[in-house]
């Protein structure tokens, strides 16, 4: 069984289950699990994984327009040492701080890898999930695609600086409190924009036409990559760059725009998905079901 068969397996069996986050009360409620052999390629400091863990988790809560106000983490490692234990520490404060949530803590074990358990809480009284979406809606996508994937190119060449620059985003919570405002469907794209666009497609018994130019792949990925098989590689597939993938209808598009903090780029529209073609597609083709999935 792989993890999106384990997902789903949870998915129905455990009602709150599904989107990037459980909301109950208003609270919001999300947790992940890193770990050195899939998630830090070597040469990432524990500065960056403490940044990326939490940002990890702070981004689910962000997909669901919440506002961002704690998170807490297990630390694992075969050996405690004092600098990478700081430094860990300074990355999971930094990054809260960022989006204006607070560090508060977590626990210590030892583990033969090293390994971060994160979760991230949050406040809305008026959701964003992942099944909203109705045709005719516009697709949208904040940020660039593709910095992980180039980051992770970066790292098996040695130029570690820069790879970690890249591999500490910035959670998207003030664009997801923006576009909450106008979004009938939202979720991150940790999984990379193909898979994430099928889940959303799924979730909202829709489908979803993409337009290959649209998609806005980062600068970074045209510096690493060969030729343009790559560039779409890493842009469409490899996923873990933390973006917001959304649904805005059509007439709302331009004041999501002027209200999102970063950029927002318009990458398809929502069909009723029954027209005898692909559910999703991408320049009149079908988009493979395939990304970021733990276990492969």
């Amino acid at each position: 069984m792989n993890e999106r068969a384990a997902l789903s397996l949870v998915g129905g069996l455990v009602d709150h289950a599904g989107d990037d986050a459980a909301v109950v009360d208003g609270t919001v409620v999300t947790t992940d699990m890193l770990h050195d052999r899939t998630d830090f390629p070597a040469g990432t400091t524990r500065y960056t994984a403490g940044w990326r863990a939490v940002g990890a988790s702070l981004s689910d809560v962000a997909a669901t327009g919440a506002e961002a106000t704690a998170a807490v983490a297990v630390y694992a490692a075969p050996e405690f040492t004092e600098p990478e234990l700081r430094d860990f520490l300074r990355g999971a404060t930094d990054v809260c701080e960022l989006v204006g949530a607070e560090y508060v803590g977590g626990d210590l074990d030892t583990h033969q890898e090293f390994t971060v358990a994160t979760t991230a809480l949050g406040r809305t009284d008026d959701p964003v999930g992942r099944s909203g979406a109705e045709p005719g809606d516009r697709l949208c996508v904040t940020g660039t695609l593709g910095r992980s994937g180039a980051a992770l190119r970066l790292f098996e060449a040695g130029e570690t600086d820069r790879a970690n620059e890249l591999f500490r985003f910035e959670p998207r919570l003030a664009a997801g409190l923006a576009l909450a405002e106008h979004a009938t469907a939202m979720m991150d794209s940790s999984d990379g924009l193909a898979r994430s666009c099928h889940q959303l497609a799924e979730a909202s018994e829709a489908g979803l036409a993409l337009d290959g130019d649209a998609v806005p792949v980062d600068g970074a990925v045209h510096e690493v990559a060969a030729d343009e098989a790559t560039v779409r590689e890493l842009g469409w597939y490899f996923g873990e760059d933390f973006e917001l993938v959304c649904t805005v209808p059509e007439h709302a598009v331009e004041d999501a725009r002027a209200d999102c903090p970063v950029r927002l780029s318009v990458v398809g529209e929502v069909t009723d998905g029954d027209d005898g073609g692909p559910a999703v597609s991408i320049d009149g083709e079908a988009l493979p079901d395939r990304g970021f999935t733990h276990g492969e």
